[in-house]
């Protein structure tokens, strides 16, 4: 860990989880291609000013593997936020299985569908019957996921879910 006079970052409630964030998070696309060692001190920082929010995605290249190296002294008090696109419960099992094991965790603290865009295409096929929300509600059960969420890329997306 470097030594920094830098001011901690503000947290703010997470709902009414008890759960605080930082309000500036760090963003596991930035990290698509870089190196271990930069990334252990991107991390390292981070947490030193405060940074408690991590995310990524299995889109992002190697980023969950670098990450997921680099949070191992901080994990129990990071927040880690991970998403899929798939729609599917097979491919959204498979991937979230994945992403647990290339994160080196054991569970993820925020799951989200991704760039939810199309009612049809994303919303109706993640909610029906086999979709991905069966996986989502089997992995908060079994504790592999502690929060559910999305990302929406159109409006009529984000109220349909």
């Amino acid at each position: 860990m470097t030594s920094s006079n830098a001011p901690r970052l503000p947290r703010r409630p997470y709902g009414n989880t008890g759960i605080e964030l930082s309000i500036m998070g760090f963003g596991g696309m930035m990290i698509r291609d870089a190196q271990q060692d930069h990334v252990d001190r991107l991390v390292s920082e981070a947490i030193e000013r405060g940074v408690n929010y991590f995310e990524v995605a299995p889109t992002y290249g190697h980023a969950e593997q670098v990450l997921g190296h680099a949070l191992r002294p901080y994990r129990k008090d990071a927040f880690l936020a991970c998403k899929t696109t798939e729609r599917t419960k097979e491919g959204s099992a498979l991937e979230l299985a994945t992403s647990l094991e290339r994160l080196q965790t054991d569970h993820v603290d925020l799951y989200q569908l991704h760039a939810i865009t199309d009612v049809a295409k994303d919303v109706d096929t993640v909610f029906a019957k086999g979709g991905a929300m069966e996986t989502f509600i089997a992995a908060k059960k079994d504790g592999r996921v502690r929060h559910l969420g999305f990302s929406a890329h159109s409006i009529d997306a984000a109220l349909a879910a």
